[in-house]
């Protein structure tokens, strides 16, 4: 269930949240920074 429910989640944030892997990390605001951490949650969370 938990996997499911990450992999949802993983399809929405690719439909509605920003891309930014063409930025730079080092150049991105704390907003982006939170962003990008997120994403990187979920997806880490859906491959398991």
């Amino acid at each position: 269930m938990k996997k499911s429910f990450f992999r949802l989640l993983n399809t929405v944030n690719k439909k509605i949240l920003p891309k930014l892997s063409n930025k730079d990390p080092n150049r991105l605001t704390k907003f982006e920074k939170g962003i990008l951490a997120y994403r990187y949650f979920v997806l880490v969370n859906s491959l398991e």
